[in-house]
């Protein structure tokens, strides 16, 4: 269509002479065409037009007439002289230019009203413009603002542009008809309107027929999941067209948009997964035109398809990541960091931008967003100081804005990870305020899970122990189930040991025997990690060199005290070892913690807070603790500095010992 069109009785003019018109054409600059013709151009037109102006001239005859020196005047897109040629490629300079000025108008407003204001003074506007406007519409309506849409909706305004794309819809261009379809099913969604049934209608002939481009299939797609669910039976063929297309066709959006349409069955992924190679081997090098948005997308498609193969576009992805953290919102940052916890991914280049990322926001963070870095960090087992430190201020001054299971999942990693902040005292202060007007609020399972953090740093929830053992508590904890779950017994049973060991001033109720294990080694190893078996085998050869026999000490010890130690050796009253077998006249026992890498947190020497509170309490029940970290054995270069380096850590201790 064109965008502008001479007044049709123009060239009927009796006064206006054709050959003195095309020699103009050739001879004068285009700047004087352009003030010649102003006057009779579309109103609206001007509102728009920064340059130049584009004409062109549909009237039969035009072809037969020749100019003043005798050349051909050729219709545009033929092959003419230099001069003729030149205008036709400002021609489509300008056409662009036009529709880069409207679009940049249209996404000027900030309301439904400015642009159906814009619109309706506009007498001659292309389809795809029209449905720009539906959708600019669509970009600046609140959904929840039910009643301001509902007054949108019904309209004059609003109708008299529906009207206009829905007159035939088999004369609309491709692009106008599918986001036009896009634009009313997000608007109001209503499968049975009039309008949107038509749109839909030619959408299914011209897909049927095969007549739809790449683009116009991702939009017709994503609009029917949301108009008619997932389910709906087109998808299938839409997704079949797409496959038959080269992804060099396709735009990083494209991409991006064909990815949500097989997340929306992610049930057939299994199915396409052939297709879905294809795809995450082609999506790597399209990652660096990626904006925030899309990469956020592109990250959540991958994790509900579960494309765990897809680990070098997770890489690659989070590089860039790093790049533009800073352009991300917060929702979009969210489902990045779900995705990297999904996939097991963690960076230093990344947790060193995210640590500047938060601790730039600070107290403008959102509580959910704050809660999902927190539990990237606590699953990554990644300490970082300035996280902690931003969201332990963000929590003090803000910890209103935290719902129960927000706040839960920000305090249990300083435990998990056994860190507390400058501010631990104000911090712990307005988290026992929330629990002491708050308690009911919180989900038992999660609220054991946040007492038991606490304990794990020394921050001990005396004021609440009375409640968690009581029965009303135990029974909540249960539920409906048959019986409580081994890690909930684990750590109600760890909190008792607390209370025992460490808050003897404790008088309330205790945890009674059936609701307490017997060893706090369980299979999510959330209470203890398991020995590192090949450390372990270094270790035992020292021990064997330097205690003269492998019957003087003892391998995965439990103890009453539902521990397990690593390596247990015995010492009588005058300092010498025992065999492991006997016990009588045993006088210290020594625990040797053998910590291997996944002991501490990433990349550090600090000691997870379960690995500390269990040392702790080794300690405080008479045990002498010596602990064997991997850093240090990793050093020793030979069998005889091992010998050396056990002997120094088990007998410099205790002076009377001998072996």
């Amino acid at each position: 269509m064109a965008l502008v069109t001479l007044r049709r009785n123009l060239c009927h003019l009796s006064d206006f002479r054709i050959h003195g018109a095309l020699a103009a054409l050739k001879t004068q600059h285009v700047n004087h065409v352009h003030k010649t013709v102003k006057e009779h151009l579309c109103p609206w037109f001007w509102l728009l037009q920064a340059g130049p102006i584009r004409v062109r001239f549909h009237h039969a005859h035009c072809k037969k007439f020749h100019s003043e020196n005798g050349n051909d005047l050729h219709p545009v897109g033929e092959p003419g002289f230099s001069q003729v040629h030149s205008w036709d490629r400002f021609e489509h300079n300008v056409k662009n230019v036009d529709e880069q000025m409207f679009y940049g108008k249209l996404n000027s407003f900030t309301s439904s009203g400015e642009v159906l204001r814009f619109v309706s003074t506009l007498e001659t506007l292309p389809d795809t413009m029209m449905a720009g406007a539906l959708r600019r519409i669509c970009e600046v309506e609140r959904k929840d603002d039910q009643r301001s849409l509902k007054e949108i909706l019904e309209s004059s305004a609003f109708q008299a542009l529906c009207d206009r794309l829905g007159r035939d819809p088999s004369d609309l261009s491709n692009a106008g008809l599918v986001t036009a379809f896009q634009a009313l099913t997000l608007l109001c969604g209503d499968a049975q309107s009039r309008l949107l049934m038509s749109l839909e209608a030619e959408c299914q002939h011209r897909l049927e027929r095969g007549g739809l481009d790449v683009h116009s299939l991702c939009i017709l797609g994503e609009s029917l999941i949301k108009l008619h669910g997932p389910g709906c039976s087109t998808l299938d063929l839409i997704i079949y067209q797409l496959q038959g297309e080269s992804l060099e066709t396709f735009t990083p959006e494209d991409i991006v948009t064909l990815y949500r349409l097989l997340q929306a069955s992610p049930e057939k992924a299994d199915q396409q997964q052939r297709f879905l190679n294809k795809i995450n081997h082609f999506s790597l090098s399209l990652v660096s035109n990626l904006s925030p948005k899309l990469m956020s997308q592109m990250l959540t498609a991958l994790v509900v398809l579960d494309q765990t193969q897809a680990l070098p576009l997770v890489i690659k992805l989070s590089k860039y990541v790093v790049r533009h953290i800073a352009h991300f919102t917060s929702e979009e940052l969210r489902k990045v960091l779900e995705a990297f916890i999904y996939f097991g991914h963690s960076d230093r280049f990344f947790t060193e931008t995210l640590e500047q990322h938060v601790a730039s926001l600070c107290l403008s963070l959102d509580p959910e967003l704050v809660s999902r870095v927190m539990e990237y960090c606590s699953r990554k087992l990644v300490l970082s100081e300035p996280i902690f430190n931003a969201v332990a201020e963000t929590f003090v001054c803000q910890a209103e804005k935290f719902s129960p299971s927000q706040t839960a999942k920000l305090i249990e990693p300083f435990g998990k990870l056994n860190y507390l902040p400058p501010n631990a005292s104000a911090l712990f202060r307005k988290l026992e305020n929330m629990l002491l007007t708050h308690f009911n609020h919180f989900p038992p399972k999660t609220l054991l899970k946040l007492l038991h953090s606490c304990s794990l740093i020394e921050r001990h929830p005396v004021n609440f122990m009375a409640k968690i053992f009581s029965p009303y508590f135990l029974q909540q904890l249960q539920g409906e189930e048959s019986y409580l779950d081994r890690l909930s017994l684990a750590q109600l049973t760890q909190l008792f040991l607390t209370s025992i060991l460490e808050c003897p001033f404790y008088k309330g109720p205790k945890l009674l025997p059936k609701f307490q294990v017997k060893s706090f080694l369980t299979p999510c190893s959330s209470l203890e990690t398991p020995m590192d078996f090949h450390l372990y085998k270094s270790v035992m050869i020292g021990l064997i060199d330097l205690l003269g026999a492998r019957l003087y000490f003892a391998s995965k010890v439990l103890t009453p005290y539902c521990y397990t130690i690593d390596v247990e050796i015995k010492l009588d009253e005058d300092g010498f070892v025992l065999p492991s077998t006997i016990d009588e006249d045993v006088h210290k026992r020594v625990a040797l913690c053998i910590d291997g890498p996944k002991r501490f947190c990433l990349n550090s020497k600090h000691l997870l807070g379960k690995e500390s509170t269990k040392q702790r309490h080794l300690r405080l029940l008479g045990y002498q603790v010596v602990q064997i970290p991997y850093y240090e054995i990793e050093m020793l270069k030979s069998r005889l500095e091992l010998v050396d380096y056990l002997q120094g850590k088990l007998f410099s201790q205790n002076s009377g010992s001998h072996w």
